[in-house]
């Protein structure tokens, strides 16, 4: 009887692992686009920081993070059971933030064209910046990513119980609990190895050896364009993934895009899809800008 019922234990557990594993997987597969938006936005938030602050202000991020999939992910089950109604609207809020921050990072870098900034006065301003108040601007950078981060792992923590919601409560705890730490892990893994990829080149460097001095010399002039790249990237993805969140709560917007769609090889309905999230989430972005400013505005005055 003792042994059958170990058996039987022993069954349960393989098939919950199962079972896990498998939509573990699916989520991890619909997660994934998200994960790339969200790698690209916080490796270019510690760009400006300087070299010794890198990992320290990617830990806080990191910490941060963590304490968002902490809040998110009990709440989320919470919400999914008593008023699912309430997920779609929250998700829409911080997709509107979302482009409003990208809207800002837009007219923000226009602004500094249009008055001739250099990448070298840029460069200049953002270290005297960190050098006149370095703990309150690694604070600045800080909070401002874990505000980032916020939104998208609701996002990514939103799609994940779309794929467990028919499971059994225990399932959904598990997934959304190793999904949550696979995430935060990987992604600040992978930014904490970006941001130092110029201290490597230079390390490689210093080895005084042909082949590694060539890898160091390419390290060197690889990090900057990819951190450039990451800014530009992760400023559209703001756009994409705050649009795409509209687009999928708005039933209306919805239709449309995917009639636009429908007909279309899988590449050219994705870039359609994409180009309208990114529309969206741009003009969205610019409207919310104007709300604030008028009513930051109008707050002056008084």
């Amino acid at each position: 009887m003792a042994a059958s019922s170990l058996l039987t234990l022993l069954d349960d557990i393989a098939t919950l692992l199962d079972d896990i594993s498998v939509m573990g997987k699916i989520a991890a597969k619909k997660t994934a686009g998200v994960l790339g938006d969200d790698l690209s936005l916080n490796a270019q938030q510690v760009s400006g920081v300087t070299a010794n602050r890198e990992l320290p202000v990617v830990w806080g991020v990191f910490k941060g993070s963590f304490i968002n999939k902490v809040i998110l992910v009990p709440l989320a089950l919470v919400i999914s059971a008593f008023a699912a109604w309430a997920i779609t609207p929250l998700l829409m809020l911080g997709g509107a933030y979302l482009c409003y921050e990208g809207a800002e990072k837009v007219l923000h870098s226009l602004q500094h064209n249009k008055h001739g900034e250099t990448p070298q006065a840029r460069q200049q301003r953002l270290a005297q910046e960190a050098q006149q108040g370095a703990q309150a601007y690694e604070k600045r950078k800080v909070k401002g990513a874990v505000r980032t981060d916020f939104i998208l792992s609701a996002e990514i923590v939103a799609i994940t119980l779309g794929v467990v919601s028919e499971a059994p409560l225990l399932n959904q705890v598990v997934i959304l609990s190793l999904i949550a730490v696979a995430v935060t892990v990987g992604v600040y893994g992978l930014v904490a190895a970006i941001v130092k990829l110029d201290d490597l080149g230079l390390w490689l460097q210093q080895r005084q050896r042909p082949l590694l001095d060539g890898i160091g010399r390419m390290l060197l002039v690889f990090a900057p364009l990819l951190m450039k790249l990451l800014s530009v990237v992760g400023t559209l993805a703001m756009f994409l993934v705050g649009g795409g969140i509209i687009v999928h709560g708005v039933p209306l917007v919805h239709h449309l895009t995917a009639g636009w769609s429908a007909g279309h090889n899988k590449l050219v309905a994705g870039l359609i899809a994409n180009g309208s999230s990114l529309v969206i989430g741009l003009l969205l972005g610019l409207l919310v800008l104007l709300v604030v400013s008028l009513i930051s505005r109008l707050r002056d005055k008084q």
